[in-house]
């Protein structure tokens, strides 16, 4: 039967002895970017975002549910062309997957067959390095976020924290200049993911990598970034950018600061309004019935979200 493995991680991360200095992360210049998904109903998803990401910064993505903050995740990576505007790194045009960058997905999406040193190869494998390469920058990876004793383990004899870790070095294997992580931690509970979120900017500390996550809790996004992008409901658009001016390094001391709290606390100025039910709420009073022409929608009665159970909009005493 297997058991899941959690690596004690007690010990400050260090560099490994073979492993090469890093470059400097990426800047990314996102202009323009509009976004629709087609189908039987398209979906507006990105709205005119123009944002620039400097090189070496960490930069969190928060906004409600479904807004398209994962969506932009992968225009970014070139998974996704979008209908308008363009992503450049370092001045050079995202056209498709781009080596340049990395992805960690919210689960870890490793192979089930491979160990975690062979998960760590599979994007050198493909790259076309020799194997005494491959084995030589997967070990240093592996040691790089703690796992090096884990390298011939099976994905299921790990704990969901541990697969996320490999899935973070191998997608540091052909050495990015911007990282993406969509929300890798959400399904830790709280106390192993403040112990990662410490990790990752171990991790940051040592790469220089350029990186942009999205996460859904205010606090992780103030304690990992230089700066907070709150996105608007969909479709998505920038609604404000939020610097934090905490010094680094970073400890999870931090976290009960008052630069913390301030921070956190105007993030929650412009989310309070995005509520998942604030938003339903709104799509259903603007809805349009199927065949109809969006310029024939019409608005539902304002039953605003906290309205009791028992209140009838259609009632004739309402209309009164």
């Amino acid at each position: 039967m297997a058991t899941e493995r959690e690596p004690a991680m007690t010990a400050p991360l260090s560099a490994p002895e073979h492993l090469a200095a890093p470059r400097p992360g990426a800047g990314v210049r996102i202009d323009g970017v509009s976004l629709t998904f087609r189908g039987t109903r398209p979906t507006h998803v990105l709205d005119d975002i123009d944002l620039t990401i400097r090189p070496g910064e960490v930069l969190a993505l928060i906004g409600p549910n479904g807004c398209g903050k994962s969506t932009l995740l992968r225009v970014l990576a070139g998974l996704i062309p979008p209908d308008a505007g363009s992503v450049t790194i370092d001045g050079d045009p995202v056209t498709g997957p781009d080596e340049r960058v990395g992805l960690v997905f919210q689960e870890p999406r490793l192979l089930a067959w491979r160990t975690a040193e062979q998960n760590v190869r599979f994007p050198l494998e493909l790259a076309g390095w020799s194997e005494e390469r491959q084995e030589r920058r997967a070990e240093d990876l592996l040691a790089l976020v703690g796992l090096r004793e884990f390298a011939a383990a099976k994905p299921s004899t790990l704990s969901g924290g541990t697969r996320q870790r490999v899935s973070i070095a191998r997608a540091l294997a052909l050495e990015p200049r911007v990282l993406l992580l969509d929300e890798p931690f959400s399904a830790l509970d709280a106390l192993t993911r403040e112990r990662f979120n410490v990790e990752l900017l171990r991790l940051w500390e040592r790469t220089g990598t350029t990186i942009v996550l999205v996460t859904h809790s205010i606090p992780e996004a103030v304690f990992l970034a230089d700066r907070v992008i709150v996105m608007s409901p969909r479709p998505a658009g920038v609604a404000a950018e939020i610097p934090v001016d905490l010094p680094r390094p970073r400890r999870v001391a931090d976290l009960d600061s008052a630069v913390v709290s301030a921070v956190a606390a105007e993030v929650r100025t412009y989310l309070v309004d995005m509520t998942d039910d604030a938003v339903a709420m709104e799509e259903a009073r603007t809805a349009v019935p199927a065949g109809a022409r969006p310029e024939d929608r019409t608005r539902h009665a304002e039953t605003a979200p906290g309205t009791p159970a028992w209140f009838d909009p259609f009632r004739p005493e309402d209309d009164a």
